[in-house]
């Protein structure tokens, strides 16, 4: 079993360029990088794709029952500026988010808030397009905060529970703190860090990658 783990970090640190006992010390917390995406309402879709339209799946995400769908619309901000094809998620929700990074906001005229997933109260209005017709969100459009999901074994591991913002470090030549990381236990979790693609580019990361929570 020695052998084995002995084996795997040092296929990890091969991969990633990093050092056993930092960011690819093997049990450590997967990162995965979220590109601009909507988590979608019934009536929302209805709205863009057709009343009793359903996703059709592209592929299965990290969370458990997740996917990305094959369906993308189209967002437009106040510049009246749009980004086309942003892919709708799965399954569909009982509310409409937009989650963006901080590049795309400045590209549309927004400036959504940091926010947990679910928060939207006073968050930015958009548009999105779709091939059925256009819905105008009075509010809906976030940037996501920093986030790890983990079950609650995994944080009785590390000594975090749910709510808690923990510190997370990258190393490299673009070495980088990240401060204020929500933590998220569910039942159901899958172990991931998630970032948007403006702190993957900050810290250049470049999956497949695994970090772990500073103590």
């Amino acid at each position: 079993m020695e052998d084995v783990e002995r084996i795997t970090r040092e296929v990890i640190r091969r991969l990633t360029g990093g050092e056993p006992g930092t960011q690819t010390e093997a049990g450590g917390i997967p990162v995965t990088v979220s590109a601009r995406h909507i988590h979608v309402a019934r009536g929302v879709l209805d709205a863009l794709y057709g009343e009793g339209f359903e996703l059709t799946k592209r592929r299965d995400l990290g969370q458990p029952g997740e996917f990305a769908s094959e369906q993308t619309v189209t967002v437009v901000g106040r510049s009246m500026r749009a980004i086309e094809g942003v892919r709708l998620l799965g399954p569909v929700r009982t509310y409409t988010q937009v989650e963006m990074s901080r590049t795309d906001a400045i590209r549309l005229g927004l400036d959504p808030p940091v926010r947990r997933s679910g928060d939207l109260a006073g968050s930015e209005a958009v548009t999105l397009v779709g091939p059925a017709g256009t819905v105008t969100l009075r509010e809906g459009a976030i940037r996501s905060t920093r986030h790890i999901h983990m079950t609650e074994r995994d944080a009785r591991e590390r000594r975090v529970k749910d709510g808690d913002l923990v510190r997370i470090r990258f190393l490299g030549p673009r070495a980088l703190v990240f401060e204020n990381v929500l933590v998220r236990v569910g039942k159901t979790c899958a172990l991931e860090l998630h970032l948007d693609t403006d702190d993957a580019n900050a810290a250049d990361v470049r999956p497949p990658l695994a970090v772990d929570i500073l103590s």
